[in-house]
């Protein structure tokens, strides 16, 4: 008697899910790969539609252009600094705050965790806090961009419950034993078993510092104290105010290659802004998954 070969459901999900996958793949990298292929072709092309794989009619106008802005590397230099420092202002901040309010012995856990949940969903507003860094004399500085935002109290939370769900209470009753207090154990056995989560917070925290605007926008003055995202900002708004208001007097030629100019440089910026971030994702991505589901599992 020969036997029916029984329809195997795994195989078919596995396909299907591969699959569902693959073309999510594509629907999220291929933005970004037509942004890199328009930044580097002619923008007479990109406009017709001509540059869905390939670039076509090499074109290095947009990058040309952001060199010879000589403000585009004092931004740069300015916003490595910003996010460097601000990253470890935030590490530095957050990490320990999150390991004291996972520790259950904490006197008032509870209303310290309700007091900072509540910053999260009520503010003083935009004039307030210009107020205070203005009384603080912080307007025109780094600390400006900085101290404001040194805990992030959505990571702190994601933090905390990496703390409370990964490391054993019996590391702490054995380090006991042995003579360790609160800050040594914090020290030499917390932090070293949390580099998942570090790794995250790093990404969290140096995201929010180079892609800043609004506050370097508020707080600065000086224009040599400017982010790289506002240089490039004013970049985009010059090459716009020249490509049309600067039509008067011209000829068909002239207004042609300014406004090829102005399509170019906007796709060289999203490329110039972007790439310090693919490149610091990879040297955290095996960290990232684990440290972020294992943190959020439950609060």
């Amino acid at each position: 008697m020969v036997r029916k070969k029984v329809f195997d459901f795994d195989k078919v999900f596995t396909f299907v899910n591969g699959l569902l996958l693959c073309l999510t793949a594509i629907v999220v990298m291929y933005p970004i790969y037509f942004i890199i292929v328009a930044s580097i072709s002619d923008p007479t092309y990109v406009n017709a539609g001509q540059t869905i794989l390939l670039p076509k009619g090499l074109n290095f106008l947009g990058y040309q252009k952001i060199i010879e802005y000589d403000e585009v590397v004092t931004g740069f230099i300015n916003t490595v600094k910003y996010t460097v420092l601000g990253t470890c202002i935030n590490l530095i901040v957050c990490i320990p705050t999150a390991f004291a309010l996972s520790r259950k012995e904490l006197v008032g856990r509870k209303w310290l965790n309700l007091f900072f949940i509540f910053t999260m969903y009520f503010s003083g507003g935009l004039i307030p806090s210009y107020l205070v860094i203005d009384k603080l004399n912080m307007i025109d500085t780094t600390w400006a961009l900085v101290l404001p935002g040194a805990l992030n109290v959505y990571n702190m939370i994601v933090c905390r419950s990496f703390f409370q769900n990964n490391i054993p209470e019996e590391l702490f009753e054995a380090s006991k034993i042995d003579g360790v207090d609160y800050t040594l154990f914090f020290f030499k056995i917390v932090l070293p078993l949390s580099k998942a989560i570090i790794a995250v917070m790093v990404l969290y925290h140096a995201l929010v510092h180079w892609n800043q605007y609004l506050n370097v926008l508020y707080y600065i003055r000086d224009r040599d104290k400017y982010s790289l995202q506002l240089v490039l900002r004013n970049l985009m708004e010059m090459f716009k105010a020249e490509s049309t208001d600067g039509f008067a007097g011209m000829d068909a030629a002239s207004m042609v290659e300014m406004q090829k100019a102005n399509e170019a440089v906007r796709y060289a910026v999203i490329v110039v802004a972007s790439i310090p971030v693919f490149l610091l994702y990879p040297l955290v991505q095996k960290y990232f998954v684990k440290g972020v589901m294992v943190g959020a599992v439950k609060g």
